[in-house]
């Protein structure tokens, strides 16, 4: 195997690793979060700008993931789909434009908000967690919290997304998000972030799921809402009925 493939998959599995053993309480103290709002009917909506949208999108309308995840879908954020792709970072330092787009959706006070940002410093983040909660919304935050203390925030108000959250979840990637380095090469590179991110958002809704599923095996609640692949046997019909159940709860289908 090439070196630098060997190292990066090192690099991951070492960071997996890592938060598996030290965010085990905070990925218990979220899911049980999740789990009690989706018990009690409430929403549940995911964010993240750039490339902390794909961990957002990953637990939203997916085979194994809990039905009633929504992404809060601000425009220009989902990716890299803005064209020019620049326009998008910019974009995440406008403020009103993620609180508008959560004002637009039907959520209350009750439902649940994970907002995902690596660095937890841009306006958009701060802005978005700090105004879910004034609303009375739980904030989930994913994020890293070795940012704050080493690179300024860029809200005007100095704080972080750390400090907006109920519950923080914090991946441990390292400023900058590069394992991997070379002497000809000028800068780090091989960012583990999304893996990382993904694996902490998938780990808190299988916690909620356990939680979920244990519940009914008690006779105390009910199934999990889950979804199953399209691509088996009776998916694609077992997911419309899913739907249809929980369709004041999704907004992701008509």
């Amino acid at each position: 195997m090439n070196d630098l493939v060997g190292r990066y998959f090192d690099a991951a599995i070492s960071h997996l690793q890592r938060v598996r053993e030290e965010e085990a309480g905070t990925i218990e103290a979220a899911a049980a979060l999740l789990a009690e709002a989706i018990t009690e009917g409430r929403r549940v909506f995911t964010f993240g700008a750039g490339h902390s949208s794909l961990p957002a999108q990953d637990v939203v309308y997916r085979a194994g993931g809990l039905v009633p995840m929504n992404l809060l879908n601000v425009p220009g954020m989902a990716g890299v789909t803005v064209m020019p792709a620049p326009l998008a970072s910019a974009l995440e330092r406008v403020s009103g434009l993620a609180t508008a787009g959560l004002d637009h959706t039907p959520a209350t006070a009750g439902d649940v908000l994970f907002v995902i940002s690596l660095s937890g410093r841009q306006v958009m983040p701060v802005e978005l967690a700090r105004h879910a909660r004034e609303r009375g919304l739980t904030v989930i935050g994913v994020t890293s919290l070795a940012y704050p203390g080493e690179v300024p925030s860029a809200h005007p108000s100095g704080t972080y997304l750390k400090d907006h959250c109920d519950v923080v979840l914090d991946s441990k990637i390292a400023v900058g998000d590069g394992e991997l380095t070379h002497p000809a090469a000028q800068t780090t590179f091989g960012p583990v972030s999304t893996v990382v991110t993904s694996a902490l958002m998938q780990a808190v809704v299988a916690s909620a799921v356990g939680r979920l599923a244990d519940a009914a095996a008690a006779g105390t609640g009910d199934a999990p809402p889950l979804f199953r692949s399209g691509n088996v046997p009776g998916g694609t019909e077992w997911n419309v009925r899913q739907m249809n159940d929980n369709a004041e709860r999704i907004f992701y289908t008509y």
